[in-house]
């Protein structure tokens, strides 16, 4: 059984960056992916990326702009890294908003090869979760 820890949240001013850490242990022999998920106050939780042992990364995709038709990718902001001899994953975040506040989970999944992606993941029921780390983003 794997668990999973999240580390490395924290209050920072719009504009600041802080980055995230989340430690597995026990047996991880059979983890293929791993991802990041965040809920707001009142919101639903939303993935954020997710990478697998080969270090093939997904971003969760925003639809921007006025008109909201302009596609942007988390990853402009967010960057998914892991150590696979550590065991951890990293999640990097620059240019912080205040939507961005919110508990920040890490999640671990046994998935086939080309699965681990958050539309796959998001579908299914995830048990391996850690137990969260608050970001805060304020004035």
């Amino acid at each position: 059984q794997v668990q999973l820890m999240e580390s490395g949240g924290g209050s920072v001013q719009p504009g600041g960056s802080l980055r995230l850490s989340c430690t597995a242990s026990g047996d991880t022999s059979s983890t293929t992916c791993m991802a990041w998920f965040r809920q707001a106050p009142g919101k639903e939780r939303e993935g954020i990326a997710a990478i697998d042992k080969d270090g093939n990364t997904d971003y969760k995709k925003i639809l921007t702009g006025e008109d909201r038709l302009t596609i942007s990718s988390m990853n402009d902001r967010f960057t998914i890294a892991k150590d696979n001899t550590k065991n951890i994953m990293y999640l990097q975040m620059n240019n912080l908003e205040l939507d961005d506040t919110a508990m920040y989970y890490c999640a671990a999944a046994s998935v086939g090869r080309g699965y681990c992606y958050l539309q796959f993941l998001e579908g299914l029921s995830l048990d391996t979760w850690g137990q969260g780390t608050q970001v805060t983003v304020s004035l």
